[in-house]
């Protein structure tokens, strides 16, 4: 009996020692440039709510007439549902302006900081903890 309480003893302790904090998570400078500030404005046409980043992505019209497709990172669901933005508020077609950080790849990506309504809400997106803080905050 004490051969067995020992043995369940050394696996408890085996997958309490495995069972440490395992982040494998990016830092906000790993992909995006705190001296590229952006605001974006232009009209929703995708939400994805998922761990542990959210994505929002904007139709923007170009000068030139053109549109590009801008994709922007979020804090998980569960903090932006925290700060009252959820799906509902965003769905395709809604007006937004977004201000962030683009990506360092340059493609039309950004780390969102803020999330404008057309109705002028203003809702906190990022929770990034290395992020620079936006231009007027």
């Amino acid at each position: 009996m004490k051969k067995q309480l020992g043995i369940l003893a050394m696996i408890g302790a085996g997958l309490f020692a495995g069972s440490s904090a395992v982040y494998a998570h990016h830092a906000f400078a790993a992909e995006f440039d705190g001296e590229a500030p952006v605001e974006i404005k232009g009209n929703v046409t995708k939400g994805q709510w998922v761990n542990p980043h959210s994505w929002l992505y904007v139709d923007v019209k170009n000068a030139d007439g053109t549109v590009t497709n801008w994709g922007f990172e979020f804090g998980s669901p569960y903090a932006l549902q925290q700060r009252g933005l959820d799906k509902s508020v965003l769905q395709p077609g809604v007006e937004v302006t977004v201000n962030g950080f683009r990506s360092k790849s340059g493609k039309p990506y950004a780390y969102a900081v803020t999330i404008k309504t057309a109705d002028g809400k203003v809702f906190k997106t990022g929770g990034a903890q290395d992020a620079p803080a936006p231009a007027g905050t």
